[in-house]
């Protein structure tokens, strides 16, 4: 497949609108009462692998960069960054394995296997990510110390007394969370819409 076909305009057209609705869907995001505040659910995820299964990991990646850019100039950032760079590492390691394995079996069950496989990929990225880099980053540069983050968190789950506890208690959980309902909606609604992509690119 050379580049023409690869980037074609109707492709482009719907990397463009998946990106526009995954950014809106990001601004629709809310905190869980079982989780610390700053890890705020949404469902930006479902339009992303949608473009990534009907296309390809090419167009879920430029979805998922395209969805963190028009979130930052809609809403600014109030984590110094360091969320949207989260936001970006670990969805792209949920959408570009969800796409390749699907893409080599697509069917129900292949799509099962896909989400299952690359939601435990997700999650050790989330947990690997926030314990080496994103927890620290945060605490340094929004000079929010690591003790009030742990604190947030021990006041959810005593469990937590330390970082490591933390992203196995917070950070785990959540990311495993979101992935489910994130596929539960991709299960229920992926059909009609990969057929009107179908339609629209051939």
């Amino acid at each position: 497949m050379n580049t023409k076909q690869l980037f074609t305009t109707k492709k482009m057209a719907i990397v463009a609108i998946l990106a526009s609705m995954s950014a809106v869907l990001m601004l629709i995001s809310f905190p869980l009462p079982f989780f610390p505040s700053f890890y705020r659910l949404d469902f930006s995820e479902v339009p992303v692998l949608i473009g990534a299964f009907a296309l390809g990991p090419i167009y879920g990646i430029m979805i998922e960069v395209i969805k963190i850019l028009l979130n930052t100039i809609l809403n600014g950032t109030i984590t110094a960054y360091v969320g949207e760079i989260a936001n970006l590492l670990i969805g792209i390691s949920f959408v570009v394995p969800a796409s390749i394995i699907y893409r080599a079996n697509k069917t129900k069950k292949g799509a099962l296997i896909a989400l299952l496989s690359s939601m435990m990929i997700m999650t050790t990225c989330a947990v690997v990510l926030n314990y080496f880099v994103l927890i620290p980053a945060y605490s340094a540069i929004a000079n929010f110390p690591l003790e009030a983050i742990l604190s947030m968190g021990s006041k959810i789950n005593p469990l937590v007394v330390n970082k490591l506890s933390f992203v196995l208690f917070m950070t785990l959980p959540f990311n495993v969370l979101k992935g489910v309902l994130v596929s539960i909606i991709l299960i229920m609604i992926y059909k009609n819409i990969s057929t009107l992509i179908k339609r629209v690119i051939a």
